[in-house]
């Protein structure tokens, strides 16, 4: 009996504890959630370009005469000089071919010499009648045929000097000269044989080539015509130097550039038309032949709104953002996106300036739940 009265107290206890214990409910914080806050910029739109480099001159170097290479001065992918000695050709046949030219227009001269001789001698009797006037006709012919002779004589001289000069082949710029295309003893000046020895570039400017399609074409004609007068006018006289070159690496080239020109019209077969574009490149970094991007500034929006892509939820192409109100609540808003820019999206629609939008912790999110903001820049600093 006494162990039953013993029990039922024990069990009246734990009753009781169980009880009061189940009433006790401990207090859980909100969660935090990183947030930006968002604010309204001027932000300029952005697009690119895949285009290739060339040199502000590209000058190759051909041999305008044939024969044998006989010498090479330079050093493969060094600077030369404008003037500078590149290549000689054998110029034996050349130096034959002035020599038998001379002798021609030697003998040119003596014809003339003679032809003088007889016009002089045969005016004179002319005057006295002693000779036929036939006679004076034909010395006169014959003395203008010889400086004819003289003058052709002469003519062909100076082409074969220019012939001979061709053997020494000489830089026409200052730049950077490539591989050459034929060897010490190569015949050369005849196809198949390298008829262009080398390539000689400037490169303290370089030129980029790309194609625009007819719509980026309209888009970005119908984004400088609508700008005020004073603005294009502004573009043209700086020749809209604010193009970034995005090299190979992803590397952005110190120097903007400008357009150089657009071409007249599009080509039919690609759809495509030509915009060259200008950058300066004083180190000589970038080099003609390589590939590169032009990001070029296609807009303007004013007042846009920009947030980290990774605050975006999009699911069937409706795009929504978490954010967070006065009374430190979520709500799910779905908003109308525009186009990236660096790692940001550009909003269109859906927000305002200084909402709070959660970047971090969204996957345990529900619309209506308290939760505890945390600015990205304080979280960052934790």
């Amino acid at each position: 009996m006494k162990h039953n009265v013993i029990g039922s107290l024990l069990s009246l206890g734990m009753l009781w504890f169980v009880s009061c214990g189940g009433n006790t409910e401990v207090a859980q914080a909100p969660p935090e959630v990183t947030v930006v806050e968002t604010r309204a910029e001027q932000v300029p739109i952005y697009q690119e370009f895949v285009g290739q480099v060339y040199g502000q001159k590209d000058i190759r170097i051909p041999a305008r005469v044939e024969g044998f290479l006989e010498g090479i001065f330079f050093q493969q992918g060094a600077l030369v000089k404008k003037g500078q000695l590149l290549y000689t050709i054998d110029p034996q046949p050349f130096e034959a071919n002035v020599a038998a030219k001379m002798s021609r227009l030697a003998e040119a001269k003596t014809m003339l010499a003679k032809a003088q001789s007889d016009l002089n001698r045969i005016r004179p009797l002319a005057e006295i009648n002693a000779v036929s006037q036939s006679e004076l006709d034909a010395a006169v012919a014959q003395y203008e045929a010889a400086q004819a002779g003289v003058q052709a004589a002469e003519a062909n001289l100076r082409a074969a000097r220019i012939q001979l000069s061709y053997t020494r082949i000489k830089s026409p710029i200052t730049g950077l000269i490539g591989k050459t295309q034929a060897k010490v003893g190569d015949f050369v000046g005849r196809s198949p044989n390298p008829v262009v020895l080398n390539t000689v570039s400037k490169i303290d400017t370089i030129l980029v080539d790309f194609f625009l399609t007819e719509s980026q074409y309209l888009e970005l004609a119908r984004a400088y015509l609508g700008r005020e007068n004073k603005e294009i006018e502004r573009i043209r006289e700086a020749k809209d130097q604010n193009l970034q070159l995005i090299l190979a690496d992803g590397s952005v080239h110190p120097q903007t550039g400008g357009i150089v020109f657009v071409d007249r019209n599009v080509d039919p077969s690609t759809g495509a038309i030509l915009v060259e574009a200008f950058f300066p490149n004083p180190q000589k970094l970038v080099r003609p032949g390589q590939y590169a991007k032009v990001r070029a500034e296609i807009d303007e929006v004013e007042n846009g709104i920009l947030i980290p892509q990774r605050a975006v939820q999009e699911f069937q192409g409706i795009y929504r953002v978490w954010v967070v109100n006065d009374s430190n609540q979520v709500q799910l808003r779905k908003i109308k996106m525009g186009p990236t820019v660096g790692e940001n999206w550009l909003v269109l629609e859906g927000l305002k300036s200084g909402e709070k939008v959660v970047v971090e912790g969204i996957q345990l999110l529900k619309p209506g739940m308290e939760v505890t903001p945390v600015s990205r820049e304080e979280s960052a600093s934790l």
